[in-house]
């Protein structure tokens, strides 16, 4: 029953909707549909009062001829009149049947195009039916959304409150903390106070006892000296020589001792200590690390954190406590290695920093960047206390005595450039045939070697401010504007790394390859001889460290 009711209300539906339409479309044509069919029944009426003229006509001159002589002159004449009237008013409703033809074809095709007009209009509405379908299916899409994104926001401020809460209760543990920290900080200011009291007793009593200690040992050391004159008289001086010891005569390492990965990606330096058998590296994984091999194997003394871009330059100072590292990041910064703490950040340049060297003592420092200027720092007020300008990059520098009065510096542009410290501008340049990748220089500062990027060394005379010898070999490449090639600690060798991962050994004196030293797999970016044994520090670009020597670490 219910199926059958709702089919019958189906058509009833259908019934209306289509005349509901029928009157819609009909209404705009019903004054045309009226006027033709006025015209229509017009023409009709006109062809029935037509044929019935034609009859009369025809009946007339039938009747004019049967009359024939017997019709009078007038009755012809005004049959005559009467013919041509009937005529002109056939003629006239001719043309009017003319006139309500064409009238008619023009509302035809007035109706054709209405008609047409109609099936563009249902299209459209078909068109916009459609669309209005597809915006309502979107709506109920974005409806669904915006419920989604109601619901995320409800959660996301649940989680801001508990997130705020969290906080509060984080602040006032800070303040019951600091509150702490202050109690603590205030009872070690006064432990401290105490223990400097008992140090300076302490300091007191040991300097007492030392001076009594050297009086006693002074004694005993005159009288020790005045026995040893007495018995050194008939000794002859080769003995007194012999007694002093061998000196250390430095030889070409000629195996591998150590290899290690020392970064995590490309290293760019790599330095000895003054003091042990400590070496910095630093590298692309913006770290400056610390090795010590004094026990025959690479153990890790820590890694120094802090650089915000890949490490270029290391340097230690003269007692072995500070060592630096230069930077990308535009910044050079200064580590204790004892306790592994940064102690200064060195801003100012405004280009990479690609050369540091600690100045004289270990109180300043002079920096090189890619800013085309040099630096040179205070580390007491950590300030930068002069620059001199360059006019171009600087990838290496050295100090010649160890006041730090004379540097020298190598440039982008080819140059070599003399700086007094007393001076803001160079002494004197040296040009060369390539870009300056590195400097260094003998003990008594008296030579300078040079690599350049036309793959060679040169060998400068500082006392004749002039290249003496050239250093290269078919095979040695030079592989980056930063490879550092480094004298040993006699003066007598020249170590420095290839693009093809060999490392070179020239003879100072011989200036032939002493010796090729072959492990690396990439090109070697820096060397650094020990300055009391004969070991030789190599660093690549693929993260590798290798130690070289003749005998066992």
């Amino acid at each position: 029953m219910t199926t059958t009711f709702e089919c019958g209300n189906w058509r009833d539906n259908i019934l209306t909707q289509l005349q509901t339409r029928n009157r819609q479309e009909t209404q705009l044509f019903q004054d045309v549909i009226s006027q033709h069919n006025k015209v229509f029944e017009n023409a009709n009426r006109l062809y029935l009062e037509n044929l019935q003229l034609s009859f009369q006509n025809e009946k007339l001159k039938a009747d004019g001829g049967s009359l024939g002589s017997h019709s009078s002159s007038t009755v012809d004449i005004r049959l005559q009149e009467r013919i041509q009237q009937l005529e002109q008013k056939l003629l006239a409703n001719a043309e009017e049947l003319t006139e309500l033809h064409r009238r008619k074809g023009e509302n035809a095709q007035q109706i054709i195009d209405l008609n047409a007009l109609v099936q563009e209009k249902d299209k459209l509405i078909a068109t916009k039916e459609v669309s209005l379908a597809e915006s309502a299916a979107k709506i109920v899409s974005l409806q669904a959304e915006v419920s989604m994104y109601d619901q995320s926001n409800r959660e996301l401020k649940y989680l801001n409150d508990a997130l705020r809460d969290e906080h509060q209760a984080l602040h006032l543990a800070f303040s019951s903390l600091e509150e702490k920290l202050r109690k603590v900080q205030d009872e070690n200011r006064q432990l401290v106070e105490r223990l400097i009291k008992y140090k300076a007793k302490d300091a007191d009593r040991m300097n007492e006892e030392n001076d009594n200690f050297l009086k006693n040992r002074s004694k005993k050391m005159l009288k020790e000296i005045e026995e040893a004159c007495r018995d050194t008289r008939g000794t002859s001086p080769e003995a007194l020589v012999e007694g002093l010891g061998p000196l250390y005569q430095f030889t070409v390492p000629t195996k591998l001792t150590l290899k290690f990965d020392a970064h995590e990606s490309e290293v760019s330096a790599v330095k000895w200590s003054s003091v042990d058998r400590l070496i910095a590296t630093g590298g692309a994984d913006r770290k400056l690390k610390l090795w010590d091999i004094s026990k025959g194997t690479c153990e890790s003394k820590g890694s120094l954190v802090g650089s915000n871009a890949g490490v270029m330059a290391v340097d230690f100072d003269t007692s072995g406590t500070l060592v630096l590292g230069a930077s990308n990041d535009y910044a050079t910064r200064v580590w204790t290695i004892s306790d592994q703490r940064l102690r200064h950040t060195l801003t100012g340049h405004s280009g990479k920093v690609m050369a540091a060297k600690f100045l004289g003592d270990a109180s300043k420092v002079v920096t090189g960047s890619h800013d085309r200027t040099l630096k040179i720092w205070d580390l007491k007020s950590r300030a930068c206390i002069e620059t001199k300008f360059a006019g171009s990059s600087c990838n290496d520098l050295v100090t010649v005595d160890s006041a730090g009065s004379i540097i020298i510096s190598g440039h982008f542009d080819k140059s070599i450039r003399f700086w007094d410290s007393r001076s803001e501008s160079s002494a004197n340049n040296i040009v060369l045939n390539g870009k300056v990748t590195s400097l260094d220089l003998t003990k008594d500062a008296k030579y300078l070697i040079c690599c350049v990027r036309d793959d060679t060394l040169k060998l400068l005379d500082l006392r004749m401010n002039q290249v003496v010898v050239v250093f290269s070999c078919e095979s040695f490449k030079v592989g980056c504007d930063w490879t550092r090639a480094t004298f040993s600690p006699d003066g007598q060798y020249i170590a420095v790394g290839s693009a093809d991962g060999s490392v070179y050994i020239w003879g100072v004196a011989s200036a032939k390859v002493e010796k090729v030293l072959k492990e690396h797999t990439s090109s070697v970016t820096a060397t650094a001889w020990c300055p009391y044994a004969a070991y030789l520090a190599s660093v690549d670009r693929s993260r590798k460290a290798i130690i070289w020597s003749d005998n066992v670490i």
